[in-house]
């Protein structure tokens, strides 16, 4: 059998203010990683956000990795806690997409939209 390595696969995301993008993520509970600025004017050509669980993705500027749409990502996120998570999405005023439910598969999770209107679930289920 092949050992897992789900941290092999990095999603990236578009934003017209990715820098803005990175501080709502970083209050979310993602650390900081790389960050390589273009010429100017928030520009940004690549950047990498890491959750502490393990996994990242990478927000950029439109047309810097693909066609140059925003707001249209869906990301889950493993979380081993995700009622803190809750919490701090609810103190940033995140917009509600799904409320915190307990799934019939056994997943505890919810889901919200940032800013540009990508939706961020967060939840138990780990495949």
């Amino acid at each position: 059998m092949n050992e897992r390595k789900d941290s092999n696969i990095w999603p990236g995301i578009n934003y017209d203010d990715p820098i803005a993008a990175r501080a709502w993520l970083a209050r979310l509970g993602f650390a900081e990683g790389i960050l390589v600025e273009g010429d100017g004017d928030g520009e940004v050509r690549h950047s990498e956000m890491l959750w502490p669980d393990g996994g990242r993705v990478m927000i950029h500027s439109p047309g810097n990795f693909g066609p140059p749409a925003t707001g249209a990502g869906n990301i889950y996120v493993v979380v081993t806690d995700p009622d803190a998570v809750y919490v701090r999405a609810r103190d940033l005023g995140a917009t509600l997409v799904r409320d915190m439910a307990e799934e019939d598969y056994g997943s505890r999770g919810f889901s919200i939209a940032d800013a540009e209107g990508n939706v961020w679930s967060f939840g138990t289920y780990a495949g």
